[in-house]
């Protein structure tokens, strides 16, 4: 949408082609249905290290006072959250509206579902097949496809395939910001369960930066927004490198030292309190009762070393429909940082998720697409 709109005001032709019914439904789905807009802190560090470069070079040119300058001459009001800038409106729907109503006002042709099977360069541009025998033509193309994450709104990786086509190479795409699979029986004992914790990825020797936040206990494991903070070197190893040795080691009680924590548990012990009454006040009844065994067997020394780096074994990621965001797509060493077209195929441009850009969460990858498409469209 960006990207048809800076052409577009440029007074040429534009049409988009919209695989599914309806433009903009990630959009909807983003920020719990808030959208959050983009970071204040919106630079290159936030993202995979090889994309630095050509996300240095899109927002030098269409930073963050740029993107909020084009929201608000559509007529968007925001605000600033910790960092994290949101429609004052507190919906989606909003930022769906302001660019659906520049684009109708620009007059760009869009064309619902247009499932693109195929893309044939030739003498005078471009020419598309779609899935129900339509056929589209143009001068110059922008392929915006996304990555795979959930697929039911329009971007299951047919993108990466339409650019694998053309001669592009492809990042393995894997899932990121996601959810993690954990086969220990307290994650089943404790669903629903969520507590303020920190926690330290391992990877085979190497021990990651511990991230504090929300962690929720699943029936198939980890989530909360600690785990999806932390999840994206773990999902590589695992599922692009293959590496089996991985865990996490969560502190449950973050806000107690240690040694204090051993402290106080041995106050207890001597007040004659029974297991399950270890912890209350400290942790949520539900947790008191799932860890009691640890004062039945272990002497609150132990006790306290276990509840400060409990270990689980990750065995996996959830899929697509439960991550954020995809890590991988069309390498980004194969494009024009400058003009974000293509180095081998003149007149293709690559913007959003199908290139492998991928921000951490808070509004960096919404940041990334307004800029990079609009980018590619001003080229």
């Amino acid at each position: 949408m960006t990207a048809a709109i800076s052409k577009a005001r440029r007074g040429d032709p534009v049409i988009i082609l919209e695989k599914t019914v309806q433009l903009g439904k990630k959009i909807l789905a983003s920020g719990n249905g808030r959208c959050n807009l983009l970071n204040e802190q919106l630079d290159s560090s936030f993202y995979n290290p090889e994309a630095r470069p050509l996300v240095n070079s899109v927002f030098s040119r269409f930073g963050r006072n740029e993107i909020l300058n084009f929201f608000s001459e559509l007529g968007l009001h925001y605000y600033s959250q910790d960092g994290r800038i949101f429609p004052f409106t507190n919906q989606a729907a909003s930022v769906l509206k302001v660019l659906e109503m520049e684009i109708r006002r620009l007059g760009v042709k869009v064309e619902y579902g247009f499932d693109c099977l195929s893309i044939r360069k030739t003498q005078n541009g471009f020419s598309l097949q779609a899935a129900d025998g339509r056929q589209q033509t143009g001068q110059n193309l922008i392929l915006t496809g996304g990555g795979c994450t959930y697929p039911a709104f329009g971007s299951d990786g047919s993108g990466y395939k339409l650019a694998a086509s053309l001669g592009h190479r492809i990042i393995k795409p894997i899932p990121s910001t996601v959810p993690l699979v954990v086969k220990d029986p307290i994650c089943h004992l404790l669903q629903g369960q969520r507590i303020i914790a920190r926690a330290q990825s391992r990877i085979r020797d190497k021990v990651g930066t511990p991230v504090d936040g929300e962690l929720l206990f699943t029936k198939y494991g980890l989530s909360g927004s600690l785990i999806l903070d932390i999840s994206q070197e773990i999902s590589l190893a695992i599922n692009r490198l293959n590496i089996k040795d991985v865990s996490l080691g969560i502190d449950l009680i973050p806000f107690i030292e240690p040694k204090q924590m051993e402290t106080e548990l041995l106050k207890r012990r001597k007040t004659g309190l029974s297991p399950e009454e270890m912890l209350t006040g400290i942790l949520p009844n539900k947790l008191c009762v799932a860890f009691k065994q640890l004062f039945e067997k272990d002497n609150p020394a132990k006790a306290a070393a276990k509840l400060k780096n409990w270990r689980f074994e990750v065995s996996g990621t959830r899929g697509w429909n439960e991550a954020e965001f995809t890590a991988g797509g069309i390498d980004t060493g194969e494009i024009d940082i400058q003009t974000l077209e293509s180095k081998l195929v003149k007149g293709l441009y690559l913007a959003g998720e199908v290139l492998d850009v991928n921000g951490v969460r808070g509004g960096y990858n919404l940041g990334w697409a307004w800029a990079s498409g609009y980018i590619a469209g001003l080229n």
